[in-house]
């Protein structure tokens, strides 16, 4: 294959002898990989760190990536950081927020990289150098983004020539980023003909007609065609968007147009950072309902529920009840283990009584195959052995201002390890990750024994089972969604998050991963969880209770001059502090608003069970089925002693990241 640089000729690396003057960086990304090979993967250069920029010269604007060693070093290049009117000659980005200690779960990447110094030292020798290129703007023809699903958003750029660049592979995001700089210089319109084709147009009259030409947007070619639409872009543009399947907002409207679009009319875009794109369209929601939470469900009401066999009557009902106000305390022992799964709901009395007796046996048959195992077969485990000590160290740090497990030989600290080891059993697959212990902790305190709770944690983990595979896909899609749900609730703040470089959403990470576990105190989880549990008013529920919280804390998030790091650290601090009640109304509120929407888009109502989806063919590839955190993973990165031992219910911190979480493991 030939080099790069030698196919895109005259556009050649600037890498000589002679120091060249320098040159202001507009723009730079770091964790950018080229594949060489997509078949030898053990290889070290058939992935290549790189880092990518724009460039402006006097006369040119480049676009360039420049492989990086293990050491930092880049290619020889001399640039100068560009500076913002006002600015010191020199200044240092700014330091991410340091929370005090790393995170137990370092599934979002929280390492930042340092700032190089403004002249690079030149690059030791190798064949990396040859991948690197440089290319003018005037240059480039269009831009092919990667297809929906991949674990890693990738960039292909094609020249005027026809040359097709090796794919640049964003291992820690930033094609969004990259492509919101482009869109100074060039415009990006989206292909008629392909969706992941970005044609690029230069910013001047007679590329912008011949733009409108390729995009079909107008029946006529008229000369003046460009003039009204600048002065009448909406009336111009009417009845060409329709066929369109997305148009980049802004970038052919100039700053002065005194008109301004309504907000309706406007397309919206989720970002396949996370790995798909969804396009979708804003919409009227109308006024948003007040809802009023009910008292909680009593004794003497589950009664009559419950007819003389002790079957459940009116499951619907009652459900209807427990999403409404919840449960009595008093009801939670025996009402979980139906909502849970652990009771049929159409199951009589005696009928309960046997099962229980059949699961008890069938509990401690599978807590023996644990227990039985020697010290020296142990020794030969390192599956169990890494277990163990997981789950040992969680135990040990999990709800310890409860009363059901403080002090250091509590017996409700042996029933939460015994529980997890034998789940262990029950799910060898899965087997124990970090965060399983968050989940276990409220049933037991509820169901006060450990058969019981062990049936109930199943149930549970059938519905999060997958929040907890080392993939991370279904993270990732279900991050992917709440961006899809607030960007229809809450265009603004989805923009606002978006120039913060919060826009993926990645600090709502911790609740969805445990449901919310760190962020309400123990008695409102109890009431959150019975709630989620009824699957009512809607699938994706949770979700909306993450929309909830945002717009709770929209005006404190979009007032305040917030950054990255300050969302961040706001978000963090939101621990404990907010009422249950008052996000359980505002989802369901926004849940309604939703529902009664006409113009819905498709994308929202198949992910609130609005339509029916259908269901994909089952895949029979063994090998894509997912995995998960082995414990020999989770040891290489164990942080226990990081941990600040104050703090036991916060030692799972959100901390910063670029566009994406890693599709690594939950990492203690």
């Amino acid at each position: 294959m030939p080099r790069i640089a030698d196919l895109i000729g005259r556009h050649h690396l600037h890498c000589n002898q002679t120091q060249p003057p320098p040159h202001q960086v507009a723009f730079e990304k770091q964790g950018v990989f080229l594949h060489t090979s997509a078949k030898r993967q053990n290889d070290q250069d058939s992935m290549i760190p790189g880092v990518i920029r724009i460039i402006e010269k006097a006369s040119d604007v480049l676009l360039q990536w420049i492989p990086v060693d293990e050491d930092g070093d880049t290619a020889q290049i001399h640039f100068s950081k560009k500076e913002s009117p006002g600015s010191a000659a020199c200044h240092m980005e700014e330091e991410p927020y340091d929370p005090g200690y790393e995170p137990d779960w370092a599934v979002i990447s929280t390492v930042g990289t340092k700032v190089r110094p403004q002249e690079l030292s030149a690059a030791k020798p190798g064949s990396r150098e040859k991948w690197a290129f440089s290319l003018s703007l005037s240059e480039l023809k269009s831009i092919r983004k990667s297809k929906p699903g991949l674990s890693w958003s990738y960039l292909i750029f094609i020249s005027k020539e026809g040359v097709s660049i090796q794919a640049l592979h964003f291992h820690q995001g930033g094609t969004k980023a990259l492509l919101k700089a482009l869109r100074k210089y060039v415009i990006l319109a989206t292909s008629p003909r392909d969706s992941r084709l970005f044609l690029v147009y230069p910013h001047d009259s007679h590329a912008l007609s011949h733009s409108f030409d390729e995009l079909q947007m107008f029946d006529d070619g008229s000369s003046d065609l460009v003039s009204r639409f600048f002065q009448d872009p909406y009336s111009a543009t009417f009845g060409g968007f329709s066929k369109v399947t997305n148009f980049f907002r802004g970038a052919l409207r100039p700053h002065d147009v005194p008109h301004q679009r309504p907000l309706s009319e406007m397309a919206v875009g989720l970002e396949d950072e996370p790995g798909f794109e969804v396009i979708t369209c804003q919409v009227d929601l109308g006024e948003r309902p007040v809802i009023q939470r009910q008292a909680p469900v009593s004794e003497q009401e589950w009664e009559s529920y419950i007819d003389s066999e002790g079957r459940v009557i009116d499951v619907d009902g009652l459900k209807k009840r427990i999403f409404s106000g919840g449960l009595c305390s008093a009801l939670r022992k025996d009402a979980w283990k139906f909502l849970l799964g652990y009771y049929p709901w159409d199951s009589t009395a005696e009928e309960r009584k046997a099962l229980v007796r059949r699961k008890t046996d069938e509990y401690f048959r599978m807590k023996l195959q644990w227990k039985s195992v020697s010290e020296d077969q142990e020794r030969r485990n390192s599956l169990l052995r890494g277990y163990r000590s997981l789950i040992e160290r969680d135990v040990s740090r999990t709800d310890r201002n409860n009363t059901f497990y403080e002090g250091n030989d509590n017996p409700g600290l042996v029933l939460l390890n015994d529980v997890l080891m034998t789940y262990c059993m029950f799910n060898f697959d899965l087997g124990y990750v970090q965060g399983m212990s968050d989940l276990l902790s409220p049933i037991l305190y509820v169901t006060q024994n450990e058969v019981d709770s062990f049936w109930c944690f199943t149930g549970f983990m059938e519905l999060l089972h997958h929040n907890f595979e080392e993939s991370q896909e279904s993270m990732k899609k279900q991050l992917a969604q709440l961006n899809l749900l607030l960007r229809v609730l809450d265009s603004t703040l989805c923009d606002f998050l978006d120039s913060k470089e919060s826009g993926n959403l990645s600090f709502c990470f911790r609740w969805i991963l445990i449901w919310f576990k760190r962020e309400f105190s123990f008695q409102d989880i109890l009431l959150l969880w019975e709630v989620l549990w009824t699957g009512l008013p809607c699938p994706n529920f949770h979700l909306l209770i993450g929309c909830g919280i945002l717009d709770l804390e929209r005006d404190a998030l979009m007032h305040s001059d917030y950054g990255f790091n300050e969302i961040l650290k706001h978000i963090n601090e939101l621990t404990m502090k907010m009422s249950v009640e008052d996000i359980l109304c505002r989802a369901e509120a926004l849940n309604q608003q939703l529902a009664h929407c006409q113009e819905l888009p498709l994308n929202v109502k198949e992910l609130l069970g609005l339509i029916e989806v259908k269901s994909p063919a089952p895949s029979t590839d063994t090998a894509s089925s997912p995995q998960p955190l082995s414990p020999s993973q989770v040891q290489e990165l164990d942080l226990t002693e990081s941990v600040s031992p104050s703090q036991p219910d916060s030692s799972i911190e959100i901390l910063p990241t670029e566009d994406t979480t890693t599709s690594q493991s939950l990492s203690p």
